[in-house]
């Protein structure tokens, strides 16, 4: 058995979003290495169909703006299992349009998904991992959105910050505890969360079209992040930035000149944009 296959078995985990991208490739990879997964995502028929697909799994629908589903479930899993050694807070909506563009109701709509969805998962797992034995681990899904700039998904970056903000705090708070905290910042990855993306703004049809293609020609594939984010939760890492290539060299330009950091995210947001 591999080293990491070791970490991972008999592991009792909790992935939202798991329906589908990222979410699904970490459901995936947990059960190959012999993880329990409970998968949950908003639309329930894609979360049952990727734990019919794992050796030991179960799957339903899970809206993670509900505070009380989200605590109702963790009562359910906690009745079952009587503990929960990872939980991922991965489920998120992506937007994207100029800021006159975009109305109070998106701004809502991706806070509460991006940001109070970690939060409710959060508030219903974090104090009952506190109290069982053993150690836990909590992974929120940011993005490389969470550490740099980019133009033009100000509703949808502003989450990602916050929930890198809070989820530092959050480690702070818990060092010397029995809960360890990872963040998960994803850069370009070929997943369906750009196909739905709500865009404003003038051309949002062809600019979302054009994004697609470009995140399925340039992005990286979510088994990439699966393996490199359940790396890093084995090693105690706070944050896994995936690709490295392309976050961590971001994230370093973006500490040392954030000026050139904005010019260069403009550009490259140009291009994916780009229209004939």
């Amino acid at each position: 058995m591999s080293k990491l296959a070791s970490y991972y078995n008999n592991k009792i985990a909790v992935v939202t979003g798991a329906g589908s991208g990222i979410g699904r490739a970490i459901a995936q990879h947990l059960g190959a290495l012999g993880a329990r997964v409970y998968c949950t995502d908003v639309d329930g028929a894609a979360a049952q169909r990727v734990a019919e697909g794992l050796p030991n799994a179960a799957g339903e629908a899970l809206d993670v703006t509900d505070a009380a589903a989200l605590a109702a479930f963790a009562e359910r899993v906690y009745a079952r299992e009587g503990r929960v050694d990872l939980l991922f807070n991965n489920a998120g909506v992506g937007h994207a349009g100029r800021v006159e563009d975009t109305e109070l109701a998106d701004w809502r709509w991706v806070f509460e998904v991006n940001l109070m969805g970690v939060v409710h998962g959060i508030h219903a797992f974090l104090p009952r991992m506190l109290a069982q034995p053993g150690r836990g681990h909590i992974v929120n899904t940011a993005s490389g959105a969470g550490l740099i700039p980019m133009p033009r998904t100000a509703p949808y970056c502003a989450s990602k910050h916050a929930v890198v903000g809070l989820s530092q705090s959050l480690a702070a708070e818990l060092a010397g505890r029995n809960v360890d905290v990872t963040i998960l910042c994803p850069g370009t990855i070929d997943t369906a969360i750009i196909r739905n993306t709500r865009m404003r703004g003038a051309g949002a049809e062809q600019r979302q079209s054009r994004a697609v293609e470009y995140y399925a020609r340039r992005g990286v594939s979510p088994d990439r992040v699966a393996a490199d984010v359940l790396t890093d939760i084995s090693k105690g890492r706070l944050f896994c930035v995936t690709p490295r290539s392309e976050v961590g060299v971001g994230w370093l330009l973006q500490r040392l000149s954030p000026r050139l950091m904005q010019r260069i995210m403009r550009a490259r947001m140009d291009k994916v944009e780009a229209t004939d």
